[in-house]
């Protein structure tokens, strides 16, 4: 009887070893060591302000965008907010999370991303079911384009109604921030000042709106790209220029053939990096 039970003692360690070999994703802080979800999440419950980077595609990455919302809202007062929503659909929005509309008449009088029914969808309904605020932070994309293709100066000739969807004007930038020289690198001759003009404004607006909805002993969680808070930059760098005091943490997201170590170019893009297996399906 003892060795039967140790046999059965066995194999399920081994299969606890074996489930463990196989986690598509593994944790770890800015310094590369591994650490566990329950202790991320403890972390996070501290903060007032959480940048979830995310990797647009990654199935990981929006799951666990989900559980960490839900599990949060358990213990703190929340506020949503995400850079897939544009400023000048908050009104459609909030028909929306109110049940004056419903998902398809959404899909038909806001700018929805792509995979927005399977990626962000889940997460505004979250907020919708629990009543809670969900901002829609982003700059509007043919915003965005006017300073691309004439840089700040181009939001000069909005509109006073279009100029309350953008960060206040004149927009603070520092083209020195080495992740918006990174991006004059990775585009190469394609790159131009005014390109890295249109990503500030995407990270200012984002800010913007996060202090502008945040209240003092809420936890507000914002989901956006990954680099528009990767290395304490973008978003964050705008959010500390007007509110330096604010607890902040943030969480990037990056793919790797091997999840077991953090590779040396992903030291310090976050609090917590989440390291999914790069032969993890995509959403698409």
């Amino acid at each position: 009887m003892k060795k039967i039970i140790a046999i059965i003692v066995l194999a399920l360690f081994v299969n606890t070893i074996t489930a463990q070999k196989m986690s598509p994703y593994k944790i770890y802080n800015a310094k590369g060591k591994q650490v566990s979800y329950k202790k991320m999440m403890k972390t996070l419950a501290k903060k007032d302000i959480v940048l979830f980077g995310e990797l647009h595609n990654n199935a990981i990455a929006h799951w666990l965008q989900y559980e960490a919302t839900n599990e949060l809202h358990k213990t703190r007062k929340m506020i949503l907010g995400a850079e897939m929503m544009e400023a000048d659909n908050q009104d459609e929005l909030n028909s929306y999370l109110k049940g004056e509309i419903d998902a398809k008449k959404l899909d038909t009088i806001a700018r929805l991303w792509p995979n927005y029914d399977t990626d962000y969808a889940p997460l505004i309904n979250f907020a919708k079911d629990n009543n809670l605020p969900f901002i829609a932070t982003n700059i509007p994309r043919r915003f965005a384009s006017k300073v691309f293709k004439g840089g700040f100066e181009a939001l000069d000739s909005l509109s006073v109604e279009e100029k309350t969807w953008v960060a206040p004007l004149p927009i603070t930038f520092d083209a020195n921030l080495p992740t918006y020289k990174e991006i004059l690198v990775m585009m190469g001759e394609h790159g131009a000042p005014e390109l890295v003009m249109a990503q500030a404004s995407k990270d200012a607006t984002m800010a913007y709106f996060i202090l502008k909805n945040y209240t003092s002993g809420s936890l507000f969680i914002h989901y956006n790209g990954a680099f528009h808070s990767d290395k304490y930059e973008g978003i964050l760098w705008y959010l500390k220029q007007d509110q330096p005091n604010l607890n902040y943490g943030t969480l990037s997201t990056v793919s790797q053939d091997d999840i077991n170590t953090l590779e040396k170019e992903n030291f310090g893009k976050a609090d917590f990096t989440i390291v999914v297996d790069s032969n993890m399906t995509d959403t698409y």
